[in-house]
C-alpha cells in the first residue's frame, strides 16, 4: 500500500505584522522569513513523519523548485512523480499576527499548469488500494479523481480552499471527507437553509453525512476540537491547549496524521486523537512544512497530555 499526495508545492513568504494590513493601508512588517509550504508539500510531509511511504505528485517551476524539493527528500517524501515545469513554482504572502493569526494570498504558478498526461503517467505507478490525497490548490482535480476511482484507489479530499470548482468534481467518490466548519457551510450550501448561522457542529456533521452518505467524514472544529462521523458512528476530540505561534500548516499536519492512523487500522477516536497531538505541536511551531513533528515527538506529547 502507497500514499499518494497529488497536490500544491508553494514557496511562502512569511511577513510579521502587529495586525492584518487593513484596505488603503500601508504597514511595517517586523520580519520576514521564507519557508516550504502548500497543501500537498505539507500533508505529504506529515504523511511521511508519520511513517508512511509517500510519494508526492504535482508541479514545480524549473529555476525556483530546489527547496521545495530537497525538503520532502528530507522528510522522506519520494519526489519522481513532481513535474518541472517553465515559469515560477506556486507562492504565498502570509501575514501573521503576534497572536499566531494568518492570513494567506496564494499564486498558483505551476500548481496550474498539471496536464491529463501528466496525471496518466503518475497515476500508471498506483494501484488498487493506494491511498490519493487531494486537496484544491491544483487543476486537473476532477480527473485525478475519476482516474484513481477507476484504479480502485481510496480517495481523501481536504476541499481547501473551498471555491465553485469543489462542485465540479466527482464527490461520490470520496472516501474521506476532511473539512473545516466554513468550508462545509459551503460545499452544502448552506447560506441558502434558514437560520444558517445558528446550525450546530453536530448538526453540520449530519448533514454531511446525510449529503455523502458513502464517505467518512472529519469536521475541524478551530478550538473545538474536532469530529467525525459515518452512517453508523460518531466521535469528537478537543484541542490540546499550547501557546500558538504559527497555525499555517496546524490543519495540514492534522489531515496527515489522521490518515496516518486510519491507513494503520486504527479507530477514528485514536485517530483524533493523534491528530490533535500532532497540529497541537505544529502551531507551537513557525512555518509550514518546517512545524510538522515527528512521529515519535507526537507519541511523547500524547502520553503526556493524557496520563
Amino acid at each position: 500500500m502507497k500514499v499518494l499526495v497529488f497536490g500544491s508545492l508553494n514557496i511562502d513568504y512569511v511577513y510579521s505584522v502587529e495586525h492584518f494590513v487593513q484596505p488603503g493601508e500601508t504597514i511595517s512588517s517586523t520580519a520576514r522569513q521564507i519557508f516550504c509550504g502548500g497543501k500537498g508539500l505539507n500533508q505529504a510531509i506529515a504523511f511521511a513523519k508519520y511513517g508512511h511511504d509517500t510519494w508526492q505528485a504535482g508541479a514545480v517551476g524549473v529555476g525556483d523548485s530546489q527547496m521545495l524539493l530537497e525538503m520532502l527528500q528530507q522528510a522522506g517524501v519520494h519526489t519522481d512523480f513532481i513535474a518541472q515545469k517553465e515559469g515560477a513554482s506556486g507562492h504565498t504572502i502570509i501575514q501573521c499576527t503576534p497572536q499566531g493569526e494568518n492570513n494567506i494570498i496564494l499564486f498558483g504558478g505551476a500548481n496550474q499548469t498539471i496536464s491529463k498526461e501528466d496525471v496518466d503517467k503518475v497515476l500508471g505507478n498506483f494501484e488498487k488500494g493506494d491511498y490519493l490525497i487531494l486537496q484544491n490548490e491544483i487543476n486537473q482535480v476532477p480527473y485525478i479523481m475519476e482516474k484513481a476511482h477507476n484504479k480502485g484507489m481510496y480517495i481523501v479530499l481536504n476541499p481547501s480552499p473551498m471555491d465553485d470548482k469543489i462542485f465540479k468534481m466527482p464527490l461520490k467518490y470520496v472516501d474521506y471527507l476532511i473539512l473545516n466548519e466554513i468550508e462545509a457551510t459551503a460545499i452544502l450550501q448552506a447560506k441558502n437553509l434558514k437560520n444558517e448561522a445558528e446550525l450546530t457542529s453536530e448538526q453540520l456533521l449530519d448533514m454531511l453525512i446525510r449529503k455523502f452518505p458513502d464517505s467518512k467524514i472529519v469536521l475541524t472544529l478551530g478550538g473545538e476540537g474536532a469530529m467525525y462521523g459515518d452512517r453508523k458512528k460518531r466521535c469528537s476530540q478537543g484541542i490540546i491547549s499550547v501557546k500558538v505561534v504559527d497555525t499555517t500548516a496546524a490543519g495540514d499536519t492534522f489531515t496527515g496524521y489522521f490518515m496516518g492512523e486510519i491507513i494503520n487500522g486504527k479507530m477514528p477516536e485514536e485517530a483524533l486523537k493523534t491528530a490533535a497531538a500532532a497540529a497541537a505541536l505544529a502551531v507551537s511551531r513557525k512555518g509550514a512544512g518546517t512545524s510538522i513533528p515527528a512521529y515519535a515527538e507526537v507519541e511523547k506529547m500524547k502520553q503526556e497530555k493524557h496520563k
